[in-house]
């Protein structure tokens, strides 16, 4: 959430900094709400003050033989309004609370504004094949070569979901056995979530309130539960309401889950069979740092997740994303997109991302600096990778003529050496 400090002091900085993200904000009802609550604070200290005044006056009026009663029924009556004022201030903290905790994350200021359309390419690695024959698409290469079966998928689920078989389930394996050796060697611990996840879990991410209708919610739980969308949700929230000393940052996680997502499915013609599921694998990245080391930590997670797409030797580009590009809860995005042949464009499959402490002030995730002050982690993720999108690029960037697929060499230990996958004969 954005820091109600900043709001208050720099109006106008906000509501420019946030158009950017096409946000329209108006700061009057913040401003508003915050000048009642301060009103409010201010009746309700003083009547405290005049209270405890008349309350340590009565032992001298009974020493002086005075009416002690006259006391009490004053002490009683300014109790009373006191607690209507209380009643109030709950009211427009609550308001305020509201007001402040829809707003997105602020942009980090050498980001450009607008949307997708001003996403910026920095980088691109490897050259786009000339295959000298017609490439076919992923979807024929896994039904021809026994990968992954989608009739049976919607019979037993539905559209937009699909089920690997044989060579196809080792294949998907073996890129996330790549994924988690590689972040083992990096030093990052290892979590395995639970995949059923609270309402605060949905807040301290930033997917909350605003986009709660976007998850799987489990209706007959109570409290109401939902299925994380990613493991960054789980992992985001592992030192909720924690405060952390500074010799343990920054801290690395990563942790392998399915990620469940409500608005996918095979709507559009571009994005059928892997490109666009209601359920995915994914390994994610997420660091907590202090905020001097939060730029050095986004610049090594996309590092990261570059190395771990050129290590299987895949044409990709990385984009800078534009302010309204970014999603809600991030100040800052790099998207690393691999190359789909048969589309002819490039699909996202990691978005490593930085939070700055917009996570962290709605958990509660804080941290002791060298002079002991206490201070707001920065939290940042990045998906390494998301299989539904590197595997149909594998697929396809190194099928054959002949409708083989050579598996990259990175991935032939998770395979028992196996070097080609080479269409079922029917």
């Amino acid at each position: 959430m954005i820091d109600i400090k900043l709001i208050l002091e720099k109006p106008e900085y906000v509501k420019e900094a946030l158009a950017k993200k096409l946000w329209d904000f108006d700061p009057a009802p913040i401003q508003e709400a915050a000048d009642k609550r301060l009103t409010l604070i201010k009746r309700v200290e003083a009547n405290k003050a005049k209270r405890n005044t008349l309350s340590a006056s009565v032992p001298q009026v009974k020493k002086e033989g005075g009416d002690v009663q006259a006391i009490f029924a004053e002490v009683k009556a300014l109790a009373a309004e006191s607690k209507k004022d209380e009643e109030e201030l709950a009211k427009v903290e609550a308001e305020l609370k509201a007001l402040v905790e829809v707003l997105p994350n602020l942009p980090d200021d050498d980001l450009v504004g607008g949307g997708k359309e001003n996403n910026t390419p920095i980088h691109h690695f490897g050259k786009e094949r000339d295959f000298g024959f017609t490439p076919k698409n992923h979807v024929d290469l896994c039904e021809s070569c026994g990968l992954i079966d989608y009739k049976r998928a919607a019979k037993i689920s539905g559209t937009g979901t699909w089920i690997y078989t044989n060579l196809g389930a080792r294949l998907e394996w073996a890129l996330l056995n790549y994924f988690i050796e590689c972040h083992l060697a990096d030093g990052y611990e290892m979590i395995l979530p639970p995949h059923i996840l609270n309402y605060d879990s949905g807040y301290t991410a930033g997917q909350f309130p605003k986009f709660k209708e976007d998850v799987f919610w489990l209706e007959d739980m109570e409290p109401r539960k939902f299925i994380l969308p990613t493991a960054e949700t789980a992992l985001v929230n592992l030192h909720r309401n924690e405060i952390l000393n500074l010799n343990e940052l920054p801290k690395k996680y990563f942790a392998y889950t399915p990620c469940y997502r409500k608005e996918a499915g095979s709507y559009r013609t571009e994005e059928r069979g892997m490109i666009r599921g209601y359920q995915f694998n994914k390994v994610e990245m997420v660091q907590y740092t202090t905020e001097e080391g939060s730029d050095a930590a986004f610049e090594e997670m996309v590092n990261k997740a570059k190395a771990l797409v050129e290590g299987l030797g895949l044409v990709y580009q990385i984009d800078k994303l534009a302010a309204g590009d970014c999603s809600h809860s991030m100040a800052r995005t790099y998207d690393i997109e691999v190359w789909i042949p048969s589309m002819g464009i490039y699909k996202e499959v990691s978005s490593v991302s930085n939070a700055r402490d917009y996570q962290a002030r709605r958990g509660m995730i804080r941290y002791k600096d060298e002079n002991g002050k206490t201070k707001y982690c920065h939290t940042l993720n990045g998906s390494g990778l998301a299989t539904s999108r590197v595997f149909p690029a594998l697929v396809e960037q190194y099928q054959q003529e002949d409708g083989s697929i050579v598996i990259p060499e990175a991935l032939r230990k998770y395979m028992g050496g196996l070097e080609v996958i080479k269409p079922i004969k029917k």
